[in-house]
This record gives structure tokens, sequence and C-alpha cells, in this order.
């Protein structure tokens, strides 16, 4: 067979070691970029008393910082066992063994794959959040740009090989100033190991510099514009905090503040309105049977809105956003697919059911959208995402793929610190770039914002604040790299990587 076979050797690292490193650095990293999951703490708006609202907001931390951490384990001692292993390859009568360790590019290469394969795991899983990519988010728009190619993983590769590369120079380094420190080992320094510490820092250096002068030239196209194409659209930040949404004082303010932003918007005129997640924490068919004020509004100026409701499938209630026309009717309607696990629904609720509440006032679960939707609205086809579905690059990808024009997000955000409405502005920017759209952000307590294709923010609202906003976004109809072909970067980087395991 030309396939390697392992061959148990000496281990110069423990497997159990690596991987303990590797769930630490993933505790520090997952654990910061999650930490703002505390701020549902305190719950005594849900009746829920303040220390058992501390061990559900420290549980929820924890449990989401460990899901994260774990693939970060899972991939140091993936590559701890390829490092310490030999591969015999027989060919014909022929003996041999090829390289006893890990070639060191080789080895940057297969860890660059792999953790792209992981993310990719956890990201189809029902808690995925902190992607390596969206660290350099909004700032870095010129990487961000080889998000065009081949996604957020394009991202996230460079990261992994560039610092793969600084890491194995660290490593000699550290292995000429004692001799019992390096992977692989080696019994004594000599002039090619100094070398190898200058060469990799070069290949770092050199990655670094060709992968931003990629993304430059990305970057520097100019966006063509139509005037035909032009939309005039309004977003209303409402500013309603958790603690009353949902309940009457809540919906008085809900009412008043949004029929009046509404108002504000049309008499300034804009083609459209966009509201926030649950912006109307009603069934939007109730609004419109009972003639509430926003609806009356319009009726009266004619304008179509973006509304965030509650809509109802299969007797069962649905996070939505409708598309109400100047006249009144639905003309369309999305209902989100990506459900926040325990907030919106409880994951194998036939099993822990009984033993985990909601961390929602909702009595009820939500009943997720399909995962084909359409959302078709007289100016062309949108792509939406509701809320969490921001950290879910393929959702937007697929809405784009079916001829989405222009990207609309409606979110919630509020009891949270600033850190996390921060977070998922950097996650919109990176889905407009890689769609190569204009995004439109309302949320209910900030930041709401404008995004152009390039990713540059054209307008950012405060946050805790009530605010309204005119502004002019453009349909598109150019379909990226990304769009066109998904992620293929990740397969071709594991094929790669398998192959030269061989010839390694």
């Amino acid at each position: 067979s030309p396939l390697p076979t392992p061959q148990k050797t000496a281990r110069n690292q423990s497997l159990q070691q690596s991987a303990l490193y590797g769930l630490i650095w993933g505790i520090g990293y997952h654990g910061l970029a999650l930490f703002w999951i505390t701020g549902i703490h305190p719950m005594d708006w849900m009746g829920v008393p303040w220390l058992a609202s501390m061990a559900i907001a420290l549980f929820c931390w924890i449990f989401i910082t460990l899901w994260g951490a774990i693939f970060v384990a899972i991939w140091s001692a993936v590559i701890t066992v390829l490092n310490n292993s030999k591969f015999k390859l027989p060919y014909g009568n022929a003996k041999g063994v090829q390289n006893s360790k890990f070639k060191t590019l080789t080895r940057v290469l297969m860890g660059t794959a792999l953790w792209c394969g992981l993310e990719t795991l956890w990201s189809v899983s029902p808690l995925w959040w902190s992607s390596l990519s969206y660290t350099q988010s909004p700032h870095n728009l010129v990487i961000l740009h080889l998000g065009q190619l081949s996604g957020p993983l394009a991202v996230t590769a460079a990261i992994v090989a560039v610092n793969g590369l600084i890491a194995e120079a660290l490593v000699r380094y550290l292995h000429n100033q004692n001799s019992s420190f390096t992977i692989p080992k080696t019994p004594h320094p000599t002039p090619n190991h100094y070398t190898g510490i200058s060469t990799y820092l070069s290949l770092a250096l050199g990655l670094f510099i060709t992968l931003h002068l990629m993304g430059f030239a990305l970057y520097s196209r100019p966006l063509i514009q139509l005037t035909e194409a032009a939309i005039n659209v309004g977003i209303i930040q409402g500013n309603i905090p958790n603690r009353i949404k949902l309940y009457p004082e809540g919906w008085r303010r809900a009412i008043e503040g949004y029929t009046r932003g509404y108002q504000t918007l049309a008499d300034q005129g804009v083609e459209a309105v966009l509201t926030p997640e649950t912006a109307l924490p009603f069934l939007w068919d109730e609004q419109v049977r009972l003639q509430s004020s926003f609806y009356a509004a319009i009726l009266n100026k004619g304008i179509l809105a973006w509304v965030g409701a509650f809509g109802e499938e299969e007797q069962a209630f649905t996070n939505s956003l409708f598309t109400i026309t100047g006249e009144g009717k639905t003309f369309s309607r999305y209902d989100k697919v990506k459900l926040v696990p325990l907030g919106e629904y409880i994951p194998f609720k036939n099993v822990v059911g009984g033993l985990v509440n909601r961390l929602s006032p909702l009595d009820i679960d939500l009943q997720p959208g399909k995962n084909n939707q359409i959302f078709e609205t007289p100016f062309g086809k949108a792509i939406v995402g509701i809320c969490y579905e921001s950290a879910f690059p393929n959702h937007f990808r697929r809405q784009a793929k079916a001829g989405g024009q222009f990207i609309l997000t409606a979110s919630n955000n509020a009891h949270y610190s600033e850190t996390m409405p921060a977070q998922h502005h950097a996650q919109d920017v990176m889905r407009a770039i890689e769609s190569d759209r204009w995004a439109v952000r309302a949320t209910n307590t900030g930041y709401s914002g404008i995004v152009d294709p390039h990713g540059k923010t054209r307008w950012l609202s405060g946050i805790n604040t009530y605010e309204i906003h005119k502004d002019i976004i453009y349909r598109r109809q150019t379909q990226t790299l990304y769009v066109r072909w998904g992620d293929w970067l990740t397969p071709l980087l594991l094929v790669v990587g398998c192959l030269l395991l061989v010839v390694c």
C-alpha cells in the first residue's frame, strides 16, 4: 500500500501535556472573547434569585468557553501525534523509513489545515461565535478581503500559517538557549539551526506581506454605484431594555418609539425603514388586526417597513422579519433559522427539558425557519440575518448565491456589555466583505450601522441610545469566488497536507 503506516516511537512530548496546553490557550481565547455572556446576570426581572442567576451566567460562560477550547486541545493533540510519528513507506521490495519527524513546513501547513477543518466542524454546531478570523474585524479590512476568495477560513488560515512560522522560529531560538526545549528535539544547535530561525522569520514576513498585498488588490477595487440601484433606507434603534421589553411598559415604549421613528424617517423621504429583531414583541398578525399605531402609521405614510416581530408557523412562534408594503400588505417574511440554545429553544428537550429553564421570558420554544428561504422585497432579493445568525457565514453565502442584492440584519444585543455589540458589528463587517454587499444593521440598543462592500462602516450608532438614521445603500449582483464556490481552501489544504505526509 502506498499509504503511510504509523510506527510507535519514543515521544519527546506528552500527548496529554499538548492537549492541556491547547485547552489552556483555548480557555484564554474563547473565555475572554465570550465573557460578555455573563451579562445575562442579574435575571431578577425574570424572577430568578440573585445567586441562581449568577450560577446560570457562570455555567453558560464556562460551558461555551470549554466548547471552544476543546477543539484547540484536539488540534494540539493531533499535531503532537503527527509530529512524533514515523511513516514507513514500502514500495515493492524496497524498504525504508521516510523522515522520522514531521517536516517543519509540512507541520505548519497541516496545522493550518487541521485548524480550519476543526473550525468548520465547530461552526456547523448550534454553538459558534469566536472564529479566529473575527479578531481582524473591523479594523484590518485589507486582510479581511481574503474572505472574498474562500470565506472567513481564508483569514483564519492566514493567521495560523504566519503565526505557525513565527512559532517554529521561536522554538528553535529557545532550543538554542536551552537544549531541552525543542519541537522536534535536536541534540546540539548547529549553524544551520541558527540559520533556520532567520529562514522561518523571513518566510513568515514574506507570507504576511504577500497575503496583505492580495487583500489590498481586492480592497482597492472601486465600488460601482449606479443611481438606479440606490435605496434610501432608514434605521430605528428603539433602545428598549430587555428587562421591560416583553412586559407592558416595554410594549408601550416600543409602539411609541418605533411609530415616532417611522413617521420621522418617512417625512425625511426614505424608501424603506428597518427595525431591530422583535422590535414589536407581538404577533404581527395581531398588530394588523388591532390596527396598532405603528401599523396605522404605515398606512398613513405609505412607506415600506421591514418589521421585526413574532410570526406563527405550525402552531408555534417564529422570530421573524416582515416586509410590509405602504399599503399594509405583508409582501414577504423571513423566519430566523439559527436559534439561540437555551434562549430561544431548549436543546434535547425530551431529555433535559424538565431540568433546564429557558434563559428568556418566553414560555414556548420558537420554531426555526427553513434553510432555503428567499427574502423577496419590492427592491429585489435581500440577504437576511437575525442576531445570532451573523456568526454563520454560509447562511449569508447561500442567500447571496440565490440572488440577494443587499444585507439586512436585525438584532437585539440588549443587556450585554459593549463588547458583544462590537463583536456583532465585526461579524457583519465580515459578511458584507465576503458577499460584496451593502449591509444595513438595525439593533435594539446598539450598535446599528451601515457597512459598504469593502467593510467600511459608513455610519455607526451609539450604545444604549434611541436613534434614527437615514442613508443610501446600493443593490449589487456581483458574486465573489467564495459566494460561487464556498470554502474550497480548507479541503485543498487537507488534501495537500496528506500528500505531503506521504512524501515527507
